[in-house]
């Protein structure tokens, strides 16, 4: 055969057989590896997003005029405020930011994102933020009591405020540049219908370090650490109050427990799937499209328990305590141009004179 004719082959098997063993082929049976087969986006049915963006609604409602009305309160007492009610301030500035956010989750999980890119980008630098700012001040809070109580800094009050508006800004910079990461997040499509949604977007050749990175640092400086902090400090507290003795003891026993009780219940389900998730993109873990979608369900359901934190504080942080409840009636009579407020404040006969019982009256 010419080398002209070798490019008009019409029937190639002869090569297929003697080239690539084409029998062979045929014959072979394939196994399909199901960990290189890419899911189906995560998805749920309709009634599920309905009751979540329900319960978004319904936490926005509470969150914003809760955390407004404690902001009020504080504002109305600055001669007398404490270095706690100055983290409480910001606290209370952090959750009224992420609940401002629940409106576009609200929308973007029944239509997906339409706000375009650099709202995107806005709203979750927001949310990211303001998810280590309020878990830093909690803890702050959490050691000033310690403080307080146990080491007996009353004295030395005025320093410790200016301390404490120090450590705030250190901790709102150090919030915003933790959550830098969260510029990677573009809108794009998951499928061919048009659906879009707000996610992070790093670059292929580098996505997996970058997701981990940000992962592990989440879960050591947004959970982990806070939450040892937190701990070790309520229980000194708690072990301190126990040797101590007034009426008031058990009151601020009660308030710390209900303290540790709700940022457990609130933050760990969400941070034990998250950790879940992170051990599965890292391969650490069996992975699968069934183990994959289960997780995105948790996720998905625990962040929503996580944002109720955010309504609950005003409640445990504001109108638990007997020194807030006055304030906020001083402030409502003040407001309603009823009569002056009574200088007179509540019995202390009772009180301890020492240093440990002011701490308590003050946490209280």
């Amino acid at each position: 055969m010419s080398d002209t004719n070798k490019l008009f082959l019409l029937n190639f098997s002869e090569f297929y057989e003697e080239e690539l063993n084409y029998t062979d082929i045929l014959n072979s049976t394939f196994m399909v590896d199901e960990t290189t087969i890419a899911c189906k986006a995560f998805s749920l049915p309709l009634v599920y997003n309905i009751a979540v963006c329900i319960l978004y609604v319904h936490i926005f409602l509470l969150a914003v005029p809760g955390n407004i009305t404690v902001g009020l309160v504080i504002i109305s007492n600055l001669r007398f405020l404490s270095p706690s009610d100055i983290y409480l301030f910001h606290l209370v500035i952090a959750d009224t930011l992420m609940a401002l956010t629940l409106p576009f989750s609200s929308i973007d999980i029944l239509t997906g994102w339409i706000f375009g890119g650099a709202m995107c980008k806005l709203v979750n630098l927001v949310r990211e933020a303001n998810f280590y700012t309020s878990i830093l001040f909690l803890v702050c809070i959490s050691v000033d009591r310690y403080m307080v109580i146990v080491r007996a800094m009353e004295a030395r009050k005025v320093q410790r405020i200016m301390c404490s508006w120090v450590v705030c800004i250190v901790v709102w910079i150090l919030g915003v540049l933790l959550s830098l990461p969260a510029l990677y997040n573009q809108v794009h499509s998951i499928d061919d219908s048009g659906f879009q949604i707000c996610a992070e977007r790093f670059e292929i050749d580098k996505a997996d370090e970058w997701r981990l990175a940000t992962r592990v640092m989440k879960h050591l400086l947004g959970f982990l650490i806070p939450l040892c902090v937190m701990l070790t400090c309520y229980s000194v507290t708690v072990a301190r109050l126990l040797r101590t003795r007034g009426f008031q003891r058990q009151r601020a026993m009660k308030v710390i427990a209900a303290v540790m009780a709700v940022f457990l219940l609130c933050w760990t389900p969400f941070n034990l799937a998250t950790m879940v998730d992170t051990l599965l993109r890292a391969n650490l873990v069996e992975n699968g499209c069934a183990a994959q979608h289960a997780v995105n369900l948790a996720m998905f359901i625990t962040q929503s328990l996580a944002l109720v934190h955010c309504c609950v504080n005003p409640v445990l942080y504001g109108f638990v305590g007997e020194k807030f409840r006055m304030r906020f009636f001083h402030m409502i009579k003040t407001c309603s141009a009823q009569k002056p407020f009574e200088r007179g404040t509540p019995s202390r006969s009772t009180r301890s004179t020492s240093q440990t019982s002011e701490g308590v009256s003050r946490f209280l």
